[in-house]
């Protein structure tokens, strides 16, 4: 279904629109997501939350429902468990995650938005595999997602990529050890 989606006020005043669909769980509804769900295993799969805030005034009369973008989801297919990911300076507004295997890359955002991180966090780890200072934080009236560009994963070797303006950097991932790729030199020189 498609549901208005606020980001914050200037979103509001364009009236953004979101698509969602509902998780069902042994024919019951358990949880709202958005997006295409991402295959771990043949058993197990994540998926973004959405969820309804009430967004009323003590002085409303009437209740005021409000959607929001949330983390993500682990769900296990034969079970039907369904399962919350932690994921380290994960911001629901700004960050834009990019799934390989049991891998997510995104560019998180410190808790007093001051600094942008490039964030590589493994499914089952604690810590994150990587955690990079890229820059400063996100301005308060940058739209949805924009910490960076949604990072990009290459399969042989095992690479991700952020971008963030004209600041590219690539990590090689060999198991939980990262290490920095070094810029390939110009045809040019």
């Amino acid at each position: 279904m498609s549901v208005p989606w606020a980001a914050g006020t200037e979103a509001e005043e364009k009236g953004v629109v979101i698509k969602i669909r509902a998780l069902v769980v042994d024919g019951r509804v358990k949880e709202y997501v958005l997006g295409s769900p991402h295959e771990v295993t043949d058993r197990l799969f994540v998926v973004r939350r959405v969820f309804r805030v009430n967004d009323s005034l003590p002085e409303d009369v009437n209740l005021r429902w409000q959607w929001q973008r949330g983390g993500w989801l682990l769900v296990d297919r034969t079970t039907g468990r369904i399962a919350t990911i932690n994921l380290p300076d994960f911001d629901a507004l700004y960050s834009a995650a990019s799934w390989y295997r049991d891998y997510v890359a995104y560019c998180g955002v410190a808790d007093d938005g001051k600094k942008t991180y490039a964030v590589v966090a493994e499914l089952g780890r604690r810590k994150p595999v990587l955690k990079k200072l890229l820059g400063e934080g996100v301005p308060d009236d940058a739209p949805p997602d924009s910490a960076c560009l949604v990072p990009e994963w290459e399969r042989t070797p095992v690479r991700v990529s952020f971008q963030s303006g004209s600041f590219k950097q690539t990590f090689a991932i060999r198991g939980h050890v990262i290490d920095v790729v070094p810029d390939a030199p110009d045809d040019d020189d």
